[in-house]
């Protein structure tokens, strides 16, 4: 059996679609890999390109990205409702068939070498691939965005890159790591006040005592009070858990659920068990959905 490694890429550039295109050309020129979404938003300034292949060939499509990136978006400029450090800010890469986490690691290790000897950029490895403890976190990476980033590199602080200079120039920096899949899910809520969503993000987040599993940030998208989040095991929290939390806490402060959107891809079993736990299904098991086991015949 093949080898599939996924790629999800967030790149600073949500705006300028040309752009967008470009960088995507870049990613999909490079053979045995297999675009699966793009999605971009104005508001978070922000572009996600999934795409999949085998180790080796989605290594070389995320260089690819990176490098088109960096040539074209200037970090200086950038202003965006999301956290930022980087043209290609975040780089992770997820096992999907015939491969471990252990593989993804040095998949991450070997990218952010080469990316910070070709380009002179600084690369931070977190998640799984983190080497550094304070850099297994996100959000900890990015708490100052690119501006505060810049700042404590000059001073040492943390955080520091594994790889690269200590400096940030237009491009900015590069985090690169291995994780297991998550899902990115964006709520809207009945009020135009980010102050509201705030408030609701905060509750559910398990930083601030909520969900386990959850970042949550409050924002002001397309002029309405958006919940943005990540859910990092959908096992132990399932999306219907999240939501009803969102919807519990909305309703706490006045409001509702407008509507909800996805970000990039998500697993089959999750909307699956979503479905399951909604209809207040006790015998439900993926042996009993239809596609998977014809899936088994093959």
């Amino acid at each position: 059996m093949r080898q599939i490694v996924e790629c999800v890429a967030n790149f600073s550039e949500g705006r300028r679609v040309d752009v967008v295109d470009r960088i995507v050309e870049a990613i999909a020129g490079v053979r045995g890999v297999l675009i699966l979404g793009v999605e971009s938003d104005v508001d978070h300034h922000r572009s996600v390109v999934s795409f999949a292949g085998a180790p080796a060939a989605a290594a070389d499509a995320a260089f690819a990205g990176i490098c088109r990136a960096a040539e074209l978006i200037d970090m200086e400029r950038h202003r965006g409702q999301h956290p930022r450090v980087g043209a290609a800010d975040v780089i992770p890469f997820i096992p999907i068939q015939n491969l471990n986490m252990e593989d993804c690691v040095r998949l991450a290790e070997g990218l952010g070498e080469r990316v910070a000897a070709a380009l002179d950029l600084p690369v931070f490895l977190y998640e799984k691939a983190a080497r550094q403890p304070m850099n297994r976190s996100l959000a900890d990476i990015r708490r100052g965005g690119y501006e505060g980033l810049r700042e404590s590199l000059v001073s040492g602080a943390p955080p520091q890159p594994d790889f690269g200079p200590r400096r940030l120039g237009k491009a900015g920096a590069c985090i690169i790591g291995a994780r297991e899949a998550l899902i990115a899910l964006n709520v809207y809520l009945t009020t135009v006040d980010v102050g509201v969503a705030r408030r609701v993000a905060r509750a559910v987040r398990h930083s601030s005592g909520g969900l386990p599993h959850v970042k949550a940030l409050g924002l002001l998208v397309k002029g309405r009070a958006q919940v943005s989040m990540n859910l990092s095991d959908y096992r132990q929290t399932p999306l219907h858990r999240v939501i009803e939390a969102v919807r519990c806490e909305a309703e706490r402060c006045g409001v509702g659920i407008e509507s909800a959107e996805l970000i990039g891809l998500v697993p089959q079993e999750a909307l699956l068990w979503a479905a399951a736990e909604y209809m207040q299904m006790d015998n439900f098991g993926l042996e009993r959905v239809l596609e998977h086991r014809l899936r088994m015949m093959k």
